[in-house]
């Protein structure tokens, strides 16, 4: 048996539930989790539970207790992080089976619950950089990211300034926000608030390519920044009207980084390359944690306590919780 944090039947919500062990498909490994961290999306499926109940969780580091039998990269004692399956029961749990293909060897300068901040934002903010807008080293275009200073943003910010050679722009509308987003390697940040005006501010002739957190109310100031023929690229779950950017041929991108888990698609294991080239990268003092609130209870107790920050937006950086 193992002791899960689970959506419990009686619409209790968060509570301690005893489980067996999950069993093991071909490529799975058996983790025992040390540290997970809430997502926004934790939250989203919590309240949309109902009375299935349903174990929560998908951003984990931990230690590989088993391997299935088509595993190859792993081996028990391994250490791991990882941002888990949508479709499979989640890692707010003593033990977790995920999908080795998506995990990836923990940083070895990180401690487990910087590491658990990483995985879900990392891959997120990869992929929209350089699976959908192609960047590569050697990129010049400029990058306007709205929502710098959250989770995806931050990270999107450091791949960006490090890895390319893109003008990085951040939305920041707060002091500590700016401060923070430009010392994370931002060029210059801008008012959210007067999108438009701030970006033409600082770049006149308008950005080629956007990282769109936040999309509700902006596709016409999407349509207004961004130069023929350039890419969006968004992560919310607003259903815009993108006919504005119609004329200049702006393409719009949908980047979701639970698609290849869902759908078991042959270049699934991509993820678990970019976490090893991510945790290369953090070992090497290239990335920065954003880990930013730590919660030493490892019970639905403290997951609720976790829970109740992201809802309400409050703190900086993300929220993990740990033994």
């Amino acid at each position: 048996m193992t002791r899960m944090a689970a959506i419990a039947t009686s619409g209790a919500g968060l509570v301690d539930v005893d489980v067996p062990l999950p069993s093991l498909r071909p490529h799975d490994i058996l983790v025992q989790v040390e540290a997970v961290s809430v997502n926004p999306v934790d939250v989203k499926v919590a309240a949309s539970a109902g009375d299935a109940q349903r174990i929560l969780g998908y951003d984990a580091a931990g230690t590989v207790v088993g391997t299935g039998p088509e595993v190859r990269r792993f081996a028990a004692g391994d250490k791991v992080y990882y941002a888990g399956d949508i479709t499979r029961q989640g890692a707010n749990a003593d033990f977790h089976a995920v999908d080795s293909r998506i995990a990836g060897h923990k940083p070895e300068n990180l401690t487990m619950a910087e590491a658990a901040a990483a995985p879900l934002t990392t891959i997120t903010a990869w992929e929209s950089l350089f699976t959908h807008l192609g960047a590569h080293a050697g990129t010049t275009d400029t990058l306007l990211v709205v929502g710098a200073p959250g989770g995806v943003g931050s990270m999107l910010v450091q791949l960006a300034s490090r890895l390319t050679s893109m003008r990085v722009i951040g939305t920041a509308s707060q002091q500590a926000s700016r401060e923070r987003v430009l010392a994370l390697g931002a060029d210059e940040t801008v008012d959210h608030h007067t999108l438009v005006e701030s970006v033409k501010a600082v770049a006149p002739d308008g950005v080629e390519a956007v990282f769109s957190s936040f999309s509700e109310g902006n596709i016409e100031a999407y349509a207004e920044i961004v130069k023929p023929f350039g890419h969006v690229v968004a992560i919310d779950d607003h259903h815009p009207d993108l006919f504005p950017l119609k004329s200049k041929s702006i393409a719009w991108h949908w980047e979701l980084m639970f698609t290849h888990a869902i759908y078991q698609t042959p270049d699934m294991a991509s993820q678990g390359r970019l976490l090893d080239e991510a945790a290369a990268l953090f070992d090497a003092g290239r990335l920065r944690t954003t880990l930013g609130v730590e919660i030493g209870d490892f019970t639905a107790a403290g997951l609720r306590r976790a829970h109740e920050l992201v809802a309400a937006g409050s703190s900086v950086g993300k929220v993990v919780v740990r033994r």
